[in-house]
C-alpha cells in the first residue's frame, strides 16, 4: 500500500513537472504568456495539495488557515500594485523565496541523523536562501527610491567580500564536521549569508537592475533546488532546477542586452562609473500637442519607443488609443521593446499586454532597427538611457557598445518627458538635442491624451 502511495505521488509530481515545463516555454512568447503562468501555477497548486496529503505533519486547520491567508493577501498585492511598482513586488517574491529556503535549511538542523550529504544541502540552502533574501531587499530599495540606485562603493570593497566569503567558507566547512542545533558556525553562516548579500548588491547601480532581478530570480530557484535535496523532494528539486536554469539564461540575454559581462554588471560599479565630459551641444526644440497631431495625422510609418516614464504616467492605454486613431487613419504602427527597457526583463510587454495592445505590433529592437529610417515618427515615451546615441557614439560614455533602438535615424523623433532629466543610469542624453527631435515636455499621458482629442475632433 506505501509503495502505491508512493508511485502515486511520483506520477502526480511528474504532471506537475511536466504542467511547469510547458508553462515556462509559453511565457517565452506575449502570446501565450497568459496561459503559461495559469498552467504553471496549476502546477504548483496540484504539487502542494499532494504534498500536504501525503506528508502532512500539522493539523489540518492550520494548514488550510495559512492557505487562505496567503491566498488573500497574494490577492490583495496582485490587485493593488501599479505597474509602476512590479519589479519592486517581483524583487519582494526572490527575498521571500529565498527567506523560505533559508527557513526550510533552518528547520532540517532539527531532524535527528542528518547525513554529511544533507547537512552539506541544509548549508547551501541556508546560504543561498540568505544572500537572495536580502540581496532582493537591497534591489527593492533600488527600484522603490528608498536607498540610492547609484553604485555604493568604499575603499577595500573587494578585500572586505573576499574575506567574508572565506569566512562563510570555513563556517560552513565547520558545521557539516560538527552539526548542531546550537552549533556557533550555523550562526555565523545565516549572519554572513545576509551580510554577503547586501555586500553583493550595493555596488550594482540602477541600470543594472533588470539583469539583477534576473539573477535574484535564478538565486531564489537554486535555493529552492538546494531545499529539495533538504526535504528528499524531487518535484522541488525540477521545479528549483528549472527557475535557476532560466533565471540564469535570462540574466544572459540582459547582459548581451547591454553588451556587458555577468563579471562587468555585478563588479564594475556602473553609478559610480565616471561620466563622459564630452560636452552635449545642441539647441531644445520644444513641440506643442497641437503641432504634434498634425506631423502625426500626416505619418505613414509610427513607432513607439516605450521606457518606465510611460509606466509612471501610467499612460499605457491611452498610448494604445493613440496608436488605434493611427491605424484607423491609414499608419502602420509598430512598438520597440528594448530587452532593459523598464526595471525589470519584461516590464514593458507586461504594461502593454495590459492595455490591450497586439501582440503582433510589439517588436524586438533587433528587427526594429533595420526599418527605423522608414519612420516618419518615433514617439519616445519616458525612454531613456534604450535610445540613448551616446551608447553607439561616445566611447566616453557609460553606455558606450550597449546595443539601443536607433531612433536618431527615424525622420522625425518626439521625446515626451516632464523635463530634461537623465535617466535612471544619470547619463545625459544628446537625443535630445538632435537636429530631428522635438521636445514634448509634461505629463505623457495628458499629452498624448490631447492628441487622441485631435484624432476624435
Amino acid at each position: 500500500m506505501t509503495l502505491n502511495i508512493d508511485l502515486l505521488v511520483n506520477l502526480v509530481y511528474i504532471v506537475s513537472a511536466v504542467l511547469f515545463v510547458f508553462g515556462l516555454k509559453m511565457l517565452g512568447s506575449p502570446a501565450t504568456a497568459r496561459k503559461g503562468n495559469l498552467l504553471s501555477s496549476l502546477g504548483m497548486l496540484i504539487a502542494i495539495v499532494i504534498t500536504l496529503v501525503n506528508e502532512i505533519k500539522l493539523p489540518w486547520e492550520n494548514i488550510v488557515a495559512g492557505l487562505i491567508v496567503g491566498s488573500l493577501i497574494g490577492a490583495f498585492a496582485a490587485r493593488k500594485v501599479e505597474m509602476t511598482g512590479m519589479p519592486e513586488l517581483v524583487a519582494l517574491f526572490n527575498g521571500f523565496g529565498g527567506a523560505s529556503s533559508l527557513l526550510v535549511g533552518l528547520a532540517a538542523v532539527f531532524v535527528a541523523g542528518n547525513t554529511t550529504f544533507t547537512n552539506i544541502t541544509i548549508i547551501l540552502s541556508i546560504l543561498i536562501g540568505g544572500v537572495t533574501l536580502t540581496g532582493s531587499f537591497i534591489a527593492y530599495g533600488k527600484l522603490s527610491e528608498r536607498l540610492p540606485s547609484k553604485a555604493i562603493q568604499f575603499s577595500g570593497q573587494q578585500i572586505f567580500n573576499g574575506v567574508l566569503v572565506l569566512a562563510i567558507i570555513v563556517s560552513a566547512v565547520m558545521f557539516c564536521l560538527q552539526p548542531a542545533v546550537d552549533s556557533p558556525w550555523l550562526i555565523a553562516v545565516i549572519v554572513l549569508s545576509l551580510v554577503f548579500g547586501i555586500m553583493i548588491t550595493i555596488p550594482i547601480g540602477g541600470a543594472d537592475m533588470p539583469v539583477v532581478i534576473a539573477l535574484l530570480n535564478s538565486y531564489s530557484g537554486l535555493a529552492a533546488c538546494a531545499a529539495g535535496f533538504v526535504l528528499n523532494n524531487n518535484l522541488l528539486i525540477v521545479s528549483g532546477s528549472l527557475v535557476g536554469a532560466s533565471g540564469l539564461i535570462l540574466t544572459n540575454i540582459m547582459c548581451k542586452a547591454m553588451n556587458r559581462s555577468l563579471n562587468n554588471v555585478l563588479f564594475s560599479g556602473f553609478g559610480a562609473a565616471k561620466v563622459s565630459s564630452a560636452k552635449i551641444e545642441g539647441e531644445v526644440k520644444p513641440i506643442n500637442p497641437d503641432d504634434a497631431y498634425l506631423i502625426l495625422e500626416a505619418a505613414q510609418n509610427v513607432c513607439i519607443v516605450p521606457g518606465y516614464g510611460m509606466a509612471v504616467a501610467q499612460a499605457q492605454h491611452v498610448v494604445r488609443e493613440l496608436s488605434d486613431h493611427l491605424e484607423s487613419n491609414g499608419c502602420e504602427v509598430s512598438f520597440a521593446i528594448h530587452p532593459v527597457a523598464g526595471r525589470m526583463p519584461g516590464h514593458m510587454n507586461v504594461l502593454l499586454a495590459e492595455a490591450n495592445v497586439p501582440y503582433d505590433q510589439l517588436v524586438e529592437m533587433d528587427e526594429i532597427n533595420p526599418r527605423m529610417s522608414n519612420m516618419d515618427v518615433a514617439i519616445v515615451i519616458g525612454a531613456n538611457d534604450v535610445v540613448n546615441p551616446a551608447a553607439n557614439e561616445d566611447e566616453g560614455s557609460p553606455l558606450y557598445g550597449m546595443p539601443v533602438i536607433n531612433v536618431t535615424e527615424a525622420r522625425t523623433v518626439f521625446v515626451l518627458k516632464r523635463s530634461m532629466g537623465s535617466g535612471f543610469s544619470g547619463v545625459d542624453n544628446p537625443l535630445f538635442f538632435g537636429d530631428n527631435t522635438r521636445m514634448l515636455f509634461g505629463d505623457a499621458k495628458e499629452s498624448i491624451s490631447h492628441i487622441v482629442g485631435e484624432f476624435k475632433s
